[in-house]
């Protein structure tokens, strides 16, 4: 009975022990590609898009409508970061390509960024216009896209600057090896990301209703099981469009492995939407909008969501190709928001040690990473403000 017994343990017991040996080589070629991609970053991505952001300075800077001027050089002081982190999906991008894959990536970056600004002024007809301003980054992928700026619908012109940033996307793009087979998976994803941003900033003048509206619907068509969370993931999936630009640059990249890449990038949108909203929870509310927060109906109900959106999100990555540096990607965002100070507070400090256990040990290197990245920030900030007279 007792060989018996063990007959049976012993299958168990060597699966658990593969399972385990697996994940322990996954997290240590996880870490191996945080460490490459460091290298790649800064020996020549990052001045890259130094360069780049310069150049968009500069633009920004000859608007002539100071409104849509200031605007716009804010937003590049402001939310740089943005770009220098989506530069680092180009890290996986042969070096022939990755200038390309970098300058649309950057450029795509500041194009969100300034139009998920001008789309929070006020608007005479808040879908219409906000649909026309959105239009061109919907058509990135198109090889004949729509001509579109700011001056469309109610918003004053902003002398071409829309226009520009989108032609360096689709010239970039268009010399990327494998742009055929992922357009369409990219099309799809700056479409649901420019519909997102529509509705949700509609949402201002229009009400909650059409927000909630759309999602259920989309959410339904998508076979996604939560509309709330389509909503997060949808209205971030730029962050699926700049995975795709990187896809691109490399060769061999099969549509169905484009559709894998919008697929698990969309759940990473997601999980930075929801951690984001519920991180800078109070920011959100003292500014009149704790927009994700009010539909999940309070932190703890949003904060229950992320562990379950963090494992299909990690379970999705581990099928791409090259997952070793899609899992880096997913521990970053998850490291970037919850290394912040106002995780350890409060109602996130809960939701964040539980998404930390779900994604051990995976996310311990990136976390120790920003950790240090944040205090050398913090020192440097200091630093400045004691050398003002």
């Amino acid at each position: 009975m007792q060989s018996s017994s063990t007959s049976i343990a012993l299958p168990s017991a060597w699966k658990q022990a593969r399972a385990s040996l697996s994940e322990t080589e996954l997290t240590i070629r996880a870490g191996a590609a945080l460490v490459s991609a460091n290298v790649r970053y800064w020996s020549g991505i990052a001045p890259q898009v130094r360069r780049e952001l310069r150049r968009w300075r500069e633009r920004a800077g000859a608007i002539p409508d100071s409104r849509l001027r200031a605007l716009a050089t804010d937003k590049l002081h402001a939310e740089q970061f943005n770009a220098q982190v989506a530069a680092t999906l180009a890290t996986t991008v042969p070096r022939r390509h990755r200038n390309r894959a970098v300058a649309a990536i950057v450029a795509l970056e500041v194009l969100y960024d300034y139009l998920d600004g001008l789309t929070e002024m006020a608007a005479t007809d808040p879908l219409h216009d906000r649909t026309r301003a959105y239009r061109a980054f919907a058509a990135i992928f198109d090889e004949s896209p729509p001509a579109s700026d700011s001056r469309e619908g109610r918003y004053p012109s902003d002398e071409g600057y829309v226009s520009a940033l989108c032609a360096v996307v689709r010239d970039a793009i268009s010399g990327l090896p494998s742009r055929s087979t992922v357009a369409g998976a990219g099309r799809r994803a700056a479409e649901r990301c420019a519909a997102a941003q529509v509705h949700v900033h509609a949402s201002a003048q229009l009400g909650a209703e059409q927000l909630e509206q759309w999602a259920r619907e989309r959410a339904a068509v998508e076979q996604c099981r939560d509309w709330r969370e389509y909503l997060a993931g949808a209205v971030a999936s730029v962050l699926a469009v700049h995975a795709l630009i990187a896809a691109a640059g490399n060769d061999a990249v099969s549509e169905a492995q484009a559709q894998a890449i919008d697929t698990a990038y969309s759940s990473i949108s997601a999980l930075s939407t929801m951690l984001d909203s519920l991180i800078d929870h109070e920011r959100d509310v003292r500014a009149g909008d704790p927009w994700l927060v009010r539909l999940y109906g309070d932190q703890a109900a949003l904060g229950a969501t992320l562990p379950d959106v963090a494992e299909r999100a990690a379970e999705q990555v581990r099928r791409l190709p090259g997952n070793a540096h899609h899992l880096m990607m997913l521990s970053g965002v998850v490291a970037y928001y919850s290394s912040a100070p106002e995780a350890r507070r409060g109602a996130a400090r809960r939701s964040v040690l539980e998404l930390h256990r779900e994604l051990r040990p995976i996310i311990l290197p990136t976390l120790a990473v920003m950790r240090t990245w944040r205090l050398a920030k913090k020192a440097r900030s200091g630093f400045a403000g004691s050398t003002q007279p």
